[in-house]
């Protein structure tokens, strides 16, 4: 039986830790390696991001994260390409300001999960108006994993979009474990982080610290 948007979304919608692949901050490991150790600590969804490679390449490699997280019964986001999540049935696709226009995206994927980049207030609103079901709001602090004209946002932002909006908003950019329970207090539910696991000595275990954190801050 055939995944419905509904049932995504609500399961994006209970995710906690968001873990987005780079590879060439990975120490040496590939997004595979990533991606099953993420799964071990207990993630629930992952994005495959990946700039260097080829189309094809990516689309192989997007084919290879669709049969394990499937395996593993976790959410497979692709960011940018809408044709590549299709063509692997991933669950959704992650796009950026300058990649396909979100209406576009969603005449073309109907039942798939549809993310934004968000730099403030009035893009989260747009990009709900658009179709999108979650947006991403960053960079909160200083990051150094993307290059990126947009100033930190602050928590302020983050506690405001959270009071304004029901959508799952996550949050992205700089995040350390210290800043966890800050951002819960701000509303924050959905942390996406690269650098913060993927640079990790044991990305299992650290990302399942990770998820105690954010599970224990949003508890509290």
């Amino acid at each position: 039986m055939a995944v419905t948007r509904a049932e995504r979304v609500a399961k994006f919608a209970a995710t906690d830790i968001y873990p987005v692949t780079c590879e060439v901050l990975s120490a040496g490991r590939t997004d595979l390696e990533i991606l099953r150790q993420v799964a071990h600590g207990g993630a629930k969804v992952i994005q495959l991001r990946d700039k260097t490679s080829s189309r094809r390449g990516l689309y192989k490699k997007a084919a290879a994260f669709r049969e394990l997280t499937a395996e593993l019964g976790m959410l497979l986001i692709i960011n940018d390409y809408v044709d590549i999540a299709l063509a692997v049935d991933a669950d959704g696709v992650h796009l950026g300001q300058g990649d396909l226009p979100i209406e576009v995206a969603r005449q073309l994927a109907p039942e798939q999960i549809i993310g934004s980049s968000c730099h403030s207030l009035p893009d989260i609103h747009e990009a709900m108006r658009l179709g999108a079901d979650y947006t991403n709001l960053g960079p909160v602090f200083a990051t150094q994993t993307k290059d990126t004209p947009v100033v930190p946002l602050g928590l302020d932002l983050v506690r405001e979009a959270h009071a304004k909006f029901s959508h799952p908003v996550t949050v992205m950019g700089g995040i350390k474990l210290h800043h966890v329970s800050d951002l819960a207090a701000a509303g924050a539910r959905h942390l996406a982080v690269v650098t913060a696991v993927t640079q990790a000595d044991d990305i299992a275990a650290e990302t399942a610290v990770w998820r105690n954190a954010i599970q224990t801050a949003m508890a509290g």
